[in-house]
């Protein structure tokens, strides 16, 4: 494969309960494209993956939540499971780390229940996603477009429904991450206030 990713750097970040393969396959293709990955939770020293309702294995934790910042990635992979984001858009640091990604353009690419987290974060509000099913009426309450593909891109923002999408994220996520930041408007507007507590610029045809 291409190394399209060379030198750069991911974020992955997630607590215990996330779906395993939402994080495995993602990550292989991320580290087959020549990125560097980099497991991030709040859990300390290791994190519980699952498959579906059943345990699965532990993975090694490369960064504390508590210590990561996101200006040391180029991108940030969120995986789904119930239990996982339902943690994490419960913890303000978890908020602001996923912030930080939004505020300075990096792309991010959530899968299955991930963009739950993305609705306490403030950043959904007005952009178009996918996700699993059950979370429609949330995303479109939040203020999303949302809808029914196996992978949507908007603005840097990466979305798919469940792990049967995985091969076309996967494609979708090496791409925007290979593109990297998204270019801002010079011109712009009242800035509206994450949940996370910071100001995100809304930018005339790019919200």
């Amino acid at each position: 494969m291409e190394k399209k990713l060379a030198g750069k750097k991911i974020a992955i970040l997630v607590a215990d309960g996330f779906e395993q393969v939402e994080l495995t396959e993602p990550k292989a293709a991320l580290e087959a494209a020549g990125a560097t990955t980099e497991i991030v939770s709040p859990a300390r020293n290791e994190v519980q993956g699952w498959n579906h309702d059943e345990k699965a294995d532990l993975f090694h934790v490369d960064m504390p939540l508590d210590r990561a910042r996101s200006d040391d990635y180029d991108g940030l992979l969120l995986p789904g499971g119930v239990r996982n984001p339902d943690q994490l858009r419960q913890l303000s640091r978890a908020l602001e780390f996923v912030d930080g990604f939004f505020v300075t353009g990096k792309p991010v690419a959530a899968i299955c229940h991930a963009p739950w987290t993305l609705i306490d974060v403030g950043v959904v509000d007005g952009r178009k996603l996918t996700s699993w099913p059950s979370l429609k009426t949330d995303l479109r309450n939040a203020g999303a477009m949302w809808v029914d593909r196996d992978v949507v891109v908007d603005k840097g923002l990466i979305s798919s429904r469940k792990p049967a999408d995985i091969p076309a994220f996967n494609k979708k996520m090496i791409d925007e991450f290979e593109r990297g930041r998204q270019q801002r408007r010079l011109t712009l507007v009242q800035p509206q206030k994450s949940r996370s507590g910071t100001q995100h610029p809304t930018q005339p045809g790019v919200r």
